[in-house]
């Protein structure tokens, strides 16, 4: 991301997708370089611990 690019973050408090970092750290997740991005991270952090869980599973 050159420093000229919007970043965008998923604030977990109030569920909602900010440009720049305008909330607290605790409640950010990202920085995502779209807003379609950032508006699927919940959806994103899902499906990567399903992911590492059936690796961890099939390791085991």
């Amino acid at each position: 991301m050159d420093s000229d690019a919007k970043e965008f973050w998923f604030n977990t408090k109030t569920k909602l997708v900010e440009v720049g970092k305008q909330a607290a750290a605790i409640y950010r997740i990202g920085p995502f370089e779209t807003y379609e991005e950032a508006n699927r991270a919940l959806e994103v952090i899902e499906e990567r611990t399903k992911a590492w869980q059936r690796e961890e599973d099939e390791s085991n």
